[in-house]
Parts: C-alpha cells; sequence; structure tokens
C-alpha cells in the first residue's frame, strides 16, 4: 500500500533527522577556533559530546501489533451534519458503531511512542485496520471508507474509498489528525492506550464526498471526532 511505503520513509526521514539535531552541536563546536584550541583530553567536553550524542528512547515500542482497536467518540457537530445531509452513517466489516462511537479492529502495523518534546512528532508508526470501515448513504448511494491506516508520523489515515460496491480510489488520504490534544501515554495491564486526537475530514475526501452526495457542505477540516487507539503491549 503506498500509505505503508511512505510511513516507512517517514520512520527513516526522521531518524535521520533526530541523528543530524544531534550532532550539529558537537560538530559546531569543534569548527569553532576557541574550541580547537582546547585541550583534546577534556574530560568535560569528552562527557557533554557523549551525552549529546545520546538519541532518545522511547517510552513504549511495538514491533508488530497484534490487536485491540481504535475507537472514535463522535462529536456532536460532525452527527448534526450528517443530518442535516440526510447521511446515513454505517459501518462495515468487522466495524462497530455503538454509544456514539465508531470502533475500529487494529489487524496489524508498529507503533514507538517517545515523551513529548524528545522528537517530533513524538508518536511514529501505522496502525492498520483491514477488513472494516465507515459507511454513509443517501438517495440510493452508499460510500464506503474502508482498510484504514493510521500514520500518526505525518498525522494522516489513508484507506480505501468504494461508491456503490465498485472502487472509486484505493489508499486515499481521508482524515488528518490533530495531535495537539493527545493525552499522556496510558498502560493498563498489557494495553497501552493513547487518547485524544482530533480526526478530522481532509481537503481530499471532502470535495470526494461532496462530488459524491451533490453537496457543497461537507468542509475539510470538520471535526468528525475523538480518537482513543488501546494496543496490545505483549
Amino acid at each position: 500500500m503506498r500509505s505503508t511505503t511512505f510511513s516507512t520513509r517517514t520512520r527513516r526521514g526522521l531518524a535521520a533527522l533526530a541523528t543530524v539535531g544531534l550532532l550539529a552541536g558537537p560538530l559546531a563546536a569543534c569548527s569553532s577556533d576557541s574550541e580547537a584550541a582546547a585541550p583534546a583530553s577534556s574530560s568535560s567536553a569528552s562527557s557533554s559530546s557523549s551525552e549529546a550524542q545520546t538519541p532518545p528512547q522511547p517510552v513504549a515500542a511495538i514491533d508488530a501489533l497484534t490487536g485491540q482497536d481504535t475507537k472514535i467518540a463522535l462529536d456532536k457537530g460532525f452527527v448534526d451534519a450528517l443530518t442535516q445531509l440526510k447521511l446515513t452513517p454505517g459501518v462495515t466489516g468487522d466495524a462497530k458503531l455503538t454509544d456514539g462511537s465508531l470502533v475500529f479492529p487494529i489487524t496489524g502495523g508498529n507503533v514507538t511512542v517517545f515523551e513529548p518534546g524528545q522528537v517530533s512528532p513524538y508518536v511514529i508508526g501505522q496502525v492498520q485496520h483491514e477488513g472494516s470501515g465507515l459507511s454513509l448513504s443517501a438517495g440510493g448511494t452508499t460510500v464506503e471508507l474502508t482498510n484504514l491506516n493510521v500514520d500518526p508520523g505525518v498525522s494522516r489515515v489513508y484507506g480505501d474509498v468504494t461508491v456503490n460496491g465498485e472502487f472509486a480510489v484505493t489508499s486515499a488520504y481521508l482524515f488528518k489528525l490533530d495531535g495537539s490534544t493527545l493525552k499522556p501515554l496510558q498502560t493498563q495491564g498489557n494495553k497501552a492506550i493513547l487518547q485524544g486526537t482530533e480526526v478530522q475530514i481532509s481537503d481530499v475526501a471532502a470535495p470526494l464526498l461532496n462530488d459524491t452526495f451533490g453537496t457543497d457542505a461537507v468542509k475539510p477540516g470538520l471535526l468528525v471526532g475523538i480518537a482513543t487507539i488501546t494496543v496490545n503491549t505483549k
């Protein structure tokens, strides 16, 4: 999938950027005339250089996700917008719509979490939800957004789009994520929980939905809801 390749490049790029940033200080110091005249055997300089080159360590790293789910508590504004557009929400595959929340089972992926401020973004990886999705229906037309792939490193959710059972777009950029409201990582037994990210309609999905349903009411940035991602740590 296109999103998988993009995510892998993103993680490699982040690692490279982190390395450059950590080495920039020592290299700049070595290039100055005053530092060049300082004794090379200075213990304090050696210690400082060693500490500066120590990469940040993640607070959690899961190479292969094996279960749990992504839950999106639907925003009232989004629900009201669907009502005004006479769109009926539903689910496909293994997804559920219960108590005002969409629930998508996690089927694979990986995730690495750092302390906020250590690296940016501090949550990287991908969270896959194959075989489930969201449907929107009106006037004999049904759009399904399925096989969602969350890429927190670029704050995007990709997925496949079908219209009345026919593929329209694969690996489309469907939702954008605003992690500014993300809460610190929580752990409960063998579970890790990331809660608080806003899920919004992307500037790609909005015109697609508008064209399909003959409206202009779906705006980019429309808040869909607040996400909670729960993953197994073992």
